[in-house]
């Protein structure tokens, strides 16, 4: 009883290790890069969530592909963050457990280049925690990132996006 009193008084969370997957599945080569110290914030009070992603805290299986990612494609000295700014369009009782199907609105920030995005997922809330999952793709070349074209069969210019973040009150 005393979690839920204090969950209810809550009106932000935070973490700063959502994990955020991508993967680039090609004809010749499937390139799967794991981040586990992005940041989220989500306000119950306004619905606004926010992430943001240091583009050289990805991992990949080899150092060459990582070195290429940072290097040539995400130019991750000159845009060192990616960023999400957005607004959860669905009515939810943070005081309740429970998992909710949501629609999030807002913009994505990938190597300078800002685009408005629409995107489902879900909400789980659990005693004291509000977990955020949400599953969608982008094309590289919407936000600027070249693929040279002898590496087209490498890399895909449609990457899926896997995120996963557990938030505790702020």
């Amino acid at each position: 009883l005393i979690l839920h009193a204090a969950f209810g008084q809550t009106e932000k969370y935070f973490t700063r290790n959502a994990s955020i997957t991508f993967t680039s599945e090609a004809p010749m080569e499937k390139i799967v890069s794991y981040n586990k110290s992005s940041n989220c914030i989500l306000s119950t009070q306004t619905n606004d969530i926010a992430f943001k992603v240091v583009i050289k805290s990805f991992e990949f299986e080899k150092q060459a592909m990582q070195d290429h990612f940072n290097n040539d494609y995400l130019q991750s000295d000159k845009f060192p963050n990616a960023t999400f700014d957005g607004k959860i369009n669905t009515v939810l009782d943070y005081k309740k457990n429970g998992k909710y199907d949501v629609v999030v609105d807002g913009k994505l920030t990938i190597h300078g280049v800002s685009n408005p995005v629409k995107q489902s997922g879900t909400i789980e809330i659990s005693n004291g925690k509000i977990i955020v999952k949400s599953k969608f793709s982008i094309k590289l070349s919407d936000y600027g990132i070249k693929v040279p074209n002898d590496y087209l069969k490498k890399i895909s210019n449609s990457v899926a996006i896997d995120i996963n973040a557990v938030l505790a009150p702020y």
